[in-house]
């Protein structure tokens, strides 16, 4: 990670398209951004996509860039975030008109029981898995109301859809995962068993 020193050095020169400084900021917020992208898609190629065509962005508007506060690399990691996080809403638009969304409530899943400690077992990784296995409307509205903090008003304006289908998605998207998780859950302890 860069030094706040380095970072206004390399923003600096990034507004002068020095390609050494673009290489820099890519390198150092590549695990950052990709982490943030991850959470949006459900495959490393879209994720990647996202990654890019934000640090695309990221690049052509740098020289409008001024930290928000005195922590520059947190005020700077915001920002980066910030277009991400649109970039993701891009990439989901796009990809909506293109094809049909399959809705994962379709589909049956049997829940077994699930055991009271299963949460405590359950890894990010993991959880990034199953966010990753919803249809994209509802990890798009999921992401946005649960770890970005956006409000469904937001959300609906963002994504064009009403302030009720994103709660809607959003009751959908929270039981579609808990039946991931509870799936997941039973195919590891039946692992376990063998």
């Amino acid at each position: 990670m860069l030094t706040a020193e380095e970072l206004t050095y390399h923003v600096e020169a990034c507004g002068r398209n020095s390609r050494e400084s673009q290489k820099a900021l890519y390198v150092s917020f590549y695990g950052y951004a990709m982490a943030i992208c991850d959470r949006y898609t459900r495959n490393q190629d879209d994720s990647v996509e996202i990654l890019n065509d934000g640090f695309l962005k990221i690049f052509r508007d740098i020289h409008n860039y001024k930290p928000a506060y005195a922590d520059v690399v947190g005020s700077f990691k915001g920002w980066l975030r910030k277009i991400m996080v649109y970039t993701a809403i891009d990439h989901f638009r796009k990809r909506q008109k293109h094809q049909v969304v399959g809705q994962l409530d379709d589909m049956i899943y049997e829940m077994g029981a699930v055991q009271e400690d299963a949460l405590e077992k359950i890894s990010y990784e993991e959880i990034i898995r199953a966010v990753q296995l919803l249809s994209p409307g509802y990890r798009a509205v999921f992401n946005l109301f649960v770890i970005e903090g956006w409000n469904h008003e937001q959300i609906g304006e963002q994504l064009g859809i009403s302030s009720g289908t994103s709660k809607s998605n959003l009751s959908k998207a929270r039981r579609q995962l808990q039946k991931i998780l509870s799936r997941q859950n039973q195919i590891q302890i039946a692992k376990n068993a063998v």
